[in-house]
């Protein structure tokens, strides 16, 4: 665990939000960090997907990944203003910098960090990751974690990483380093 001291005021709302690679985790543990801590679970995919009524990889072919973050940045801009909830945000979320401004402004970001090997291990059979369907998939994957990994932690203000441990077990971990960072 890794705190990052943001000097950038935040707006007391009681939202936390998950940001991180494709298969970091942020949807599951998310589901469970908001059943533990009382608090309405929303993914920032599912949303864009349930107001178009097709799915990402459809949105992707249709209109491109310049589409898709742009939908992105609609949807965050309305989604940080509720209150009391954890948000999982699509991987690609921090490199818009209106999205990472309005997380960072809004609720305690944290960066469910994965390493390549184990996000590589997660990703590899599913067929709903656009920026995946690539010749090499894992060349592709670890292009994109050096890409945003930066972006990942110039935004969050706690890192956590994810390696091995069952979902309940990082779950437990996160909600020690929530409660010492900001009584959530």
């Amino acid at each position: 665990m890794q705190l990052i001291d943001t000097t950038q005021a935040k707006r007391p709302s009681g939202n936390i939000f998950l940001v991180g690679m494709m298969g970091a985790g942020k949807t599951t543990a998310g589901k469970l960090l908001a059943q533990h801590l009382g608090k309405t679970f929303v993914d920032s995919d599912e949303e864009i997907q349930q107001r178009t009524g097709v799915t990402i990889p459809h949105i992707f072919d249709v209109e491109g990944e310049v589409g898709f973050r742009q939908r992105e940045v609609n949807v965050i801009q309305e989604l940080v203003k509720l209150d009391n909830i954890v948000l999982a945000t699509g991987g690609g979320v921090v490199l818009n910098e209106q999205n990472r401004d309005a997380l960072r402004c809004n609720g305690i970001v944290v960066y469910l960090k994965s390493a390549v090997h184990d996000l590589w291990q997660r990703t590899r059979h599913d067929r709903n990751r656009p920026l995946l369907q690539a010749a090499d998939p894992r060349a592709k994957l670890k292009e994109l974690y050096e890409q945003r990994d930066p972006l990942y932690t110039q935004v969050a203000d706690l890192v956590m990483p994810t390696g091995k441990q069952n979902v309940h077990s990082l779950v437990l971990q996160l909600e020690q380093e929530l409660n010492r960072i900001a009584g959530v």
